[in-house]
This record gives structure tokens, C-alpha cells and sequence, in this order.
């Protein structure tokens, strides 16, 4: 397992919502900055304030996040996952592949990396953490080829 993986999430929470944060599968998408920039700041540290919305404002504004670097969970209330709906594979003009489902990426080595909802992968080849999305497309000017 990647050794940024192996850490555990950070954890923002309140008596109602734990937002659980991993770096490593953050692109940078800034969907959750725009959605609650109250919440989301990355200027402040810590950089998210779950005191600072709804609790329904801040799951709808997770669920933006198209890596999984973002997540909630209610305290004492048992997650489900919804193994049900079909996996989805969708390449974002300019940027990464996004993966939703029930996901298990394995390394190149066979060894199960994580499992996860959902996940950005890198298709420009630059990420330093692949076979995750780091936003590395944005810094080399990444352009999908020419339309068939």
C-alpha cells in the first residue's frame, strides 16, 4: 500500500458530521471551495470548519468532490455502501479520469492500494502519485488529443 494511503484520513468533525480528508487523492478540483467557501478555506488552518455550515450543506458540498479525497460519515450511524449502480469511468476534458462504484485499485506490483467510492486517476502521465490524480495536468498545460 502507498505509504500516503496507509495514513489515516483527517478527521473534521462535530456531533452530527465527520468530514474525513485524504491528501494523497486530492486534485484540487476546488469543487468543495466553491460550493461552502465558509467551510472550505485553504487559507485557513485548519483548512475546513465543519461548524461553519449545515450539516446537509456540507455532505451536498463533499459529494462535489470528484476524487474521494473527501468524505463524511455520521457519527454512530452505520455506513452503506451502494453496491448496486453500475461503475462509471468519465475522462474530464483536460484533466483526469474520474472512477465511481465499487472500486479496488491495485498498484502495479498486484497489491491492492485502497478501495474506494470513487477516485481521480492520472492520464497525463505526470502525477507524482500515481496512479492517483495530483493536478499535475494543470502545471504541464495537459490537453485531450483531437476529437476521432
Amino acid at each position: 500500500m502507498s505509504e500516503d494511503l496507509a495514513k489515516p484520513a483527517r478527521e473534521y468533525a462535530t456531533d452530527e458530521i465527520v468530514v474525513e480528508w485524504r491528501p494523497s487523492l486530492c486534485y484540487h478540483s476546488q469543487n468543495c471551495i466553491a460550493a461552502l467557501p465558509g467551510v472550505f478555506d485553504p487559507e485557513r488552518r485548519p483548512w475546513i470548519d465543519v461548524s461553519a455550515a449545515g450539516t446537509d450543506q456540507i455532505e451536498a458540498a463533499v459529494a462535489l468532490c470528484p476524487s474521494g479525497a473527501l468524505s463524511t460519515r455520521r457519527p454512530n450511524t452505520e455506513t452503506r455502501v451502494n453496491t448496486n449502480d453500475a461503475t462509471e469511468v468519465r475522462a474530464i476534458p483536460n484533466g483526469p479520469l474520474i472512477l465511481r462504484g465499487n472500486l479496488r485499485v491495485v498498484g502495479a506490483d498486484g497489491k491492492e492500494l485502497t478501495r474506494l467510492q470513487k477516485v481521480a486517476l492520472c492520464r497525463c502521465g505526470q502525477s507524482r502519485n500515481k496512479p492517483f490524480c495530483d493536478g499535475s495536468h494543470k502545471r504541464v498545460g495537459f490537453r485531450d488529443g483531437p476529437a476521432s
